[in-house]
């Protein structure tokens, strides 16, 4: 015999020294985490972050050095009818007196009427770092509530931006308590299900657990080599549950099928290492190189999810070849307690073979009997299902698709509309010599002259156009509000009016100037432009690299080339689904959000890669045992018919519980999260079922021995290790061809 496939002797060397392999998985997972904790987190910066035009205003804002203190707002308005202006007056009066009390309050403003009268602005600066103004916002909220029970004749109400970053976070923190709440019960019921045993259910859970610890501590020392965002630790956890579950799940199950076949737990183990381990290996190196992908987007986001996901799907691979089979041989017959006795008797093997299941042949026999037409109205239906994603818009969700469920939501509301220049604004930045600086004041406060007479934008509060200049003169900044919502027509409008006409035209004669307009819209803007030019080169490389590894594990050209397109079809599939939902209203009572008519920017480029990694689970998964029994010299109809009968339990659960996990996302509040979570779950569940038991059985079945056609230099030498011939698919599955 050759020497053994490195899977099977790491595999061989944890079953056989349980108690060292598992005391190295602990060390390892509590020095990655008390490293990463000891080296701390290295945020990436706004220069790290900046995308397009947007970017290099943001970019010139920070080189003028400016003192931007946090700032609050008390608004006085009418509970009904018009505002008393004796009353608003001593309302404000009162809320300044009491606020000039507060710790945390630098300065109070003079009182501001909006030019209805029907509101009353009190502006107030906060001290300290603008940063954590949201963590100290509360006393001054609790200020202002006493102002209102002073004055319940008014509407007393403090409106600003650590207000809403604070009612945003207690939101958010609330949804993520709950998701968390709920995931791991959740994930832990379905897997009692297929397994019908605790321990057997718990072990996945622990892997995938254990591999998130480990790869947050090691993102947090990558984070000195590529900087994280805030969103890093919320993608690890979720991909490292989503795969460490699935690692786990395809190796236990192939392990104790072994077993029950008489199999020894040593050679059960082994077994499992040559066929399930083989298989996490490619399906994990399939997800390094999608996730891998996005460090070509050139983006500091992308790049930190890049880093995380690649880590946690690293570790997970490594757990499931080491720590898993210790545990299995530790365990031996033990992982099969304490038992579920109804779950038991329906997943228990019987005289050394798995209970065969009966719904899955049933959907199988359009695919073996008919592959043509099963596969071209398969086709059609996903084809049909993905047209939609031909109109996909992108933009950034707004302060308008914040829940309106927060007292200061509902504030802002009522503070945009009494005075619109506090709402969506455009930031006009300009860096020009110093000598230069009154030329500029003078182009800039003739632009602020311009935009006040158009009704794209909106006219300044108050005696005119703030313009901010820097100590050294060389950097000038103007705020150009526009009464129109983040993302409507008219707000892109305005900032076009402002890029291609007014900034060029009032500033563009100025020797040695350098401008450009920011601000929530051209972020907006200017990001989705930076997806939809990214999109394609991510794909190539994602398409590219994975079609070799397929092709070079499966030594089949034809089998890598399938794997794409089914893929593809799946995340077009995913994609149309996303438009249809969200793109429209029909299902806004059904889910609970508010349609953006836009699937968020950064959604597509994301959705894509982690959709190719992981539905490549499966498919390596299946067609590992359709491969297996080829083989071992088993016809290929019968080969797929076995192969995706034997598979058809272990993915189902894998499938649910990521379907079951993702569509807790869409439960929360922020439509980013609902459009991420019923985006990953519907495409599972498309992958899972149509992609895998129609649509791959009828090519599988059409093409015949053409599945395995490869170059010679890519051919087999010599057959696989023997591994006992799979029993024979159910007669009604193959028939006659």
């Amino acid at each position: 015999m050759g020497r053994r496939p490195v899977t099977v002797r790491l595999a061989r060397w944890s079953a056989e020294h349980p108690w060292r392999a598992i005391a190295l998985w602990v060390v390892f997972v509590a020095v990655c985490f008390v490293g990463g904790s000891a080296a701390g987190l290295n945020e990436a910066t706004d220069e790290d972050q900046a995308i397009g035009e947007f970017g290099q205003a943001q970019l010139i804002v920070d080189s003028g050095g400016f003192d931007r203190p946090a700032t609050e707002n008390v608004l006085i308005t009418a509970r009904s009818g018009s505002l008393d202006q004796a009353a608003a007056k001593a309302a404000a009066q009162d809320a300044a007196d009491r606020l000039r009390q507060v710790d945390g309050v630098a300065s109070i403003g003079t009182p501001m009427p909006s030019r209805d009268g029907s509101a009353l602005l009190v502006p107030i600066t906060m001290s300290g770092d603008p940063g954590t103004a949201g963590d100290r916002v509360q006393p001054l909220r609790d200020t202002t509530a006493k102002v209102q029970d002073a004055h319940p004749q008014l509407r007393v109400e403090q409106v600003g931006g650590p207000s809403i970053d604070k009612a945003l976070d207690d939101t958010l923190g609330k949804d993520f308590k709950r998701a968390e709440l709920l995931s791991l019960p959740v994930t832990l019921a379905i897997l009692i299900i297929a397994f019908g045993a605790l321990i057997a259910a718990g072990v996945p859970v622990l892997l995938a657990l254990s591999s998130v610890a480990a790869a947050m501590g090691l993102s947090t020392l990558a984070s000195h080599l590529v900087p994280a965002t805030d969103t890093t630790a919320s993608v690890i956890l979720l991909i490292g549950m989503a795969v460490g579950v699935d690692y786990s799940l395809f190796y236990v199950r192939r392990e104790r099928e072994e077993r029950a076949k008489g199999r020894s737990g040593l050679d059960a183990v082994e077994i499992a290492a040559e066929t399930s381990g083989h298989a996490v290996v490619v399906s994990g190196t399939a997800v390094i190189i999608s996730m891998g992908g996005l460090l070509l987007a050139q983006d500091a986001i992308f790049s930190s999810l890049a880093v995380g996901s690649i880590l946690v799907v690293a570790v997970a691979v490594i757990g499931s070849l080491t720590v898993l089979p210790a545990l299995l041989a530790k365990l031996g017959r033990w992982v099969d307690r304490p038992r579920v006795p109804l779950l038991w008797r329906l997943t228990a093997s019987r005289d050394g073979q798995p209970a065969r299941p009966r719904f899955w042949p049933a959907v199988l026999k359009p695919a073996l009997r008919a592959p043509v037409a099963t596969l071209l109205i398969s086709v059609a239906l996903l084809l049909a299902l993905a047209a939609p994603a031909l109109g996909m818009k992108l933009k950034f969700p707004g302060p308008e698709d914040v829940p309106r469920t927060t007292a200061a939501m509902q504030a802002y509301d009522r503070l945009t509309a009494a005075f619109p220049s506090n709402g969506t604004s455009h930031t006009v930045a300009v860096r020009a010599p110093a000598e230069q600086a009154d030329r500029v004041r003078a182009a800039l406060t003739d632009l602020a002259g311009r935009t006040a007479a158009d009704p794209l934008f909106a006219p300044a509060e108050g005696d005119g156009p703030e313009i901010q200049v820097s100590a050294d003169r060389r950097v000038s900044v103007l705020e150009v509000a526009t009464p129109h919502a983040s993302r409507s027509d008219e707000a892109s409008r305005s900032l076009h009016e402002l890029r291609e006409d007014l900034v060029p035209a009032t500033l563009g004669g100025i020797p040695g100037v350098e401008y450009a307009v920011g601000g929530g819209v051209a972020a907006s803007e200017d990001y989705a432009a930076h997806i939809w030019a990214k999109l394609p080169i991510v794909a190539a490389f994602v398409l590219a690299l994975t079609f070799l590894v397929m092709a070079w594990t499966f030594r089949s050209m034809v089998v890598a080339l399938t794997s794409i397109v089914l893929n593809l079809l799946s995340a077009g599939a995913a994609y149309g689904l996303l438009v249809l939902v969200f793109q429209s209203t029909w299902a806004e009572g059904l889910l609970g959000f508010t349609s953006m008519d836009a699937i968020v920017t950064w959604l597509p480029l994301f959705l894509f890669v982690v959709l190719f990694g992981l539905s490549m689970d499966y498919h390596v998964f299946v067609v590992s045992r359709i491969r297996e029994a080829v083989d071992r010299g088993m016809p290929t109809r019968e080969a797929v018919a076995h192969g995706i009968t034997s598979s058809a339990g272990v993915v189902t659960s894998a499938a649910v519980v990521m379907v079951a996990v993702f569509s807790i996302f869409a439960t929360l509040s922020m439509i980013d999260f609902k459009q991420l979570g019923i985006g990953l779950a519907a495409a599972i569940l498309l992958d899972a079922t149509i992609i895998r038991a129609v649509v791959l059985p009828s090519v599988m079945t059409l093409l015949g021995d053409a599945n395995w056609w490869a170059p010679r230099f890519m051919r087999r030498r010599t057959p696989t290790p023997a591994v006992e011939p799979p029993p024979a698919p159910a007669p009604e599955l193959v028939g006659a061809r």
